[in-house]
């Protein structure tokens, strides 16, 4: 398996996102957008929340992920009677030692799958608070620091359906991006069945990765050049949703950070240093609109919060200099 030192250029580091990509869309078959958006998030350190409809392919798409990369992997079937410590950890007393001894749940994995999260009670889902905020975990009075990579891909049926809880907003901000499947179409889903109508598309699949490769893929992410009118034009579209009429709860400051580490690492992903409006764009819904709560009459009007924030995106000028397409100062030295 490759590995990289930390001399390492970007361009190298993107054939191994590439490698990622090509083994995830092996078996998420006809769904592109989907599969870059989950590896988006996983190279901005980000947490990945999938919400649909049963049986379109949400856990498949996580547990996918999690294989491709060989990484510690852990899943939580979230249920009513779940405890937060069947996900963080619980201390147990050793007579024998007669001293308390640290159980780690579920939670001290790399990639964290959590099944169907909002069958599970407000309670239970605070516990994922200050994991995926500070990637730590804190049990009576003690600090323990999570492996990484760290990144919990959520999976949520739509709240109309039975046995659901709203997830609190505090939660839905921790979710660097919201993504839905989607039914596949009709091609797709026949090759579905000529390929994978007798085994389990995940028996046969192979890691392509380490999680070295991607802590040294976050690592190159995280030099991407974002110029100043750039980073300007992120924080006007979430300073809008706080703003706009059809909305009583915008986008946080914690957005913006997100934002900008999502538009970095898709910069990475096109095999480019440097990031330009196109990619602030692509993401400003699937980053933004989650975390947006609609007013009253703009429910009644039917209005989404992903119509919001297009409507955002066509009112907020773009930065005309990189708009055009032109790299900031110094990037044609850093480019490959």
């Amino acid at each position: 398996m490759t590995t990289y030192d930390d001399r390492a250029s970007l361009a190298d580091l993107t054939s191994t996102a590439e490698r990622v990509r090509r083994s995830v869309e092996s078996v998420i078959e006809g769904k592109p957008e989907v599969v870059r958006l989950a590896l988006t998030v996983l190279l901005a350190e980000g947490h990945l929340l999938i919400e649909d409809v049963p049986g379109v392919g949400k856990t498949m798409l996580a547990k996918t992920l999690a294989k491709s990369i060989d990484c510690s992997v852990q899943r939580i079937q979230f249920t009513p009677d779940l405890l937060p410590s069947d996900i963080t950890g619980v201390s147990i007393y050793d007579q024998q030692r007669r001293e308390f001894e640290f159980k780690p749940g579920a939670i001290f994995a790399q990639i964290v799958i959590g099944d169907e999260i909002n069958r599970a009670s407000p309670k239970t889902q605070s516990a994922l608070l200050e994991s995926m905020e500070e990637r730590q975990v804190t049990i009576d009075g003690t600090t323990y620091t999570l492996p990484s990579p760290f990144m919990v891909v959520a999976t949520q049926n739509p709240v109309e359906m039975e046995g659901t809880y709203p997830l609190p907003e505090a939660q839905r901000d921790r979710f660097m991006a919201r993504v839905s499947v989607g039914y596949p179409s009709p091609e797709a889903e026949l090759q579905m069945l000529d390929v994978h109508g007798g085994v389990s598309p995940l028996d046969d699949l192979q890691s392509v990765a380490h999680a070295h490769d991607i802590v040294k893929l976050i690592e190159a992410v995280r030099e991407v050049y974002v110029a100043e009118p750039v980073r300007r034009y992120v924080v006007d579209l979430v300073s809008a949703t706080r703003t706009h009429p059809d909305l009583r709860l915008g986008a946080s400051p914690r957005a913006t950070l997100h934002l900008l580490r999502a538009v970095k690492a898709s910069a990475a992903l096109a095999g480019r240093d440097y990031v330009l409006p196109d990619d602030v764009q692509s993401l400003a819904a699937p980053v933004l609109a989650h975390r947006l709560l609609p007013t009253a009459q703009a429910q009644l009007n039917r209005r989404t919060s992903e119509q919001v924030v297009g409507e955002i995106l066509q009112r907020t000028p773009v930065p005309a200099s990189h708009a055009r397409g032109e790299m900031p100062p110094g990037a044609a030295a850093r480019s490959f």
